[in-house]
């Protein structure tokens, strides 16, 4: 149990949200003022190409307790969020979306949540305004996910969520850069419980989530999380051998007993050349997205390459390389007069 305040970190990963980031800090600020704990407010811009850079250039300027992180391009949310989780010095983290879709007053029944000994409280999104179409996609794919994966994933639930500072720097320490971090979130495990809340739409603009997107997105965390679509590969395998074995016993039968039974024509030999052609293909698609997250991962790349920081702590925390290893306590960020730190990519990208 917690009896003191505690110092909080907001991470909020914006991409074409500048109309929503005043709104957001200001809801930011009332909600920690009213749980009377220090804060961060770290806006990380994701390479957005709307005028962001400016707005929160301008609001680090008059609010010290706000941190932003310019990326040198978009590497996406989920690296979005490791950049910020990687220098935030609070006792947790709060993840949020830089849309609005994630209500900030919604960090007070998570507060709560922590200070009974939770160590994860994630937000579950009971509902959510988008169309019939999208709602039903959404629904059913935490649930095949769910199934798939070698771990427990909790139904409906998003990257949104309070994060103590040991679950942090486990999270941290994980050498790999492909991220799906409501997945790995569940895999450091800790005690963790769920708060339902309603998922209002975008506040301003549209989203940038296409329907191409939202499957890739869902194709990222199967491959990541799940070996079943191996596992469908050799059932598909044992399958057509058991029934090609099957059919050519009966073949060799009635080629004996009834010759004028016999199967001929250039027909079936096509709809078997293909059937067994498409099986091939899709064993070879499943064979290569593993493989594509191989090569990802040993080409080892940054995951997102930071082209400044403004009003940077003093110190990142210090986070083991790897869990079990003593932690690097000389890593640390090195202050200037402005505030603002120029090629800090090898500080914040380094194991």
């Amino acid at each position: 149990m917690l009896s003191t305040p505690k110092k909080l970190s907001a991470i909020i990963a914006c991409y074409r949200d500048a109309p929503a980031v005043p709104i957001m800090h200001e809801r930011l600020v009332a909600v920690f003022e009213k749980l009377g704990a220090d804060y961060e407010i770290i806006f990380v811009n994701d390479g957005s190409p709307d005028n962001a850079r400016e707005v929160l250039t301008e609001l680090a300027g008059r609010d010290k307790h706000v941190i932003v992180i310019n990326h040198t391009r978009a590497f996406g949310s989920q690296n979005a969020f490791t950049s910020g989780m990687r220098i935030a010095t609070g006792d947790a983290v709060i993840l949020l979306d830089g849309d609005l879709q994630d209500p900030p007053e919604m960090i007070e029944p998570f507060y709560s949540k922590w200070q009974e000994g939770y160590d994860v409280v994630y937000g579950i999104r009971v509902k959510r305004e988008a169309t019939p179409f999208l709602k039903v996609a959404y629904k059913a794919f935490y649930r095949v996910f769910r199934k798939l994966s070698y771990v427990s994933i909790p139904l409906d639930a998003g990257d949104f969520s309070l994060i103590d500072r040991k679950v942090v720097s486990a999270l941290n320490s994980l050498p790999e850069n492909n991220r799906f971090l409501r997945g790995l979130r569940a895999w450091v495990g800790f005690k963790q419980t769920g708060v339902p809340y309603v998922r209002p739409e975008r506040m301003f603009g549209r989203t940038t989530n296409s329907l191409l997107k939202n499957l890739g997105w869902a194709r990222k965390a199967i491959f990541s999380f799940s070996y079943v679509p191996l596992d469908i590969i050799t059932w598909l395998a044992i399958t057509i051998v058991g029934f090609s074995t099957l059919a050519i016993i009966w073949q060799i039968g009635i080629r004996f007993f009834r010759p004028a039974l016999t199967p001929g024509g250039f027909t079936t030999i096509i709809v078997l050349i293909l059937f067994l052609g498409g099986i091939q293909l899709l064993c070879l698609s499943i064979i290569g997205s593993y493989l594509s997250h191989i090569y990802d991962e040993v080409k080892h790349r940054p995951p997102f390459l930071v082209e400044s920081i403004i009003n940077a702590p003093a110190a990142i925390p210090p986070t083991p390389s790897l869990i079990g290893e003593e932690p690097d306590k000389n890593k640390s960020l090195p202050h200037q007069e402005e505030g603002q730190i120029e090629g800090s990519l090898e500080l914040l990208n380094k194991d």
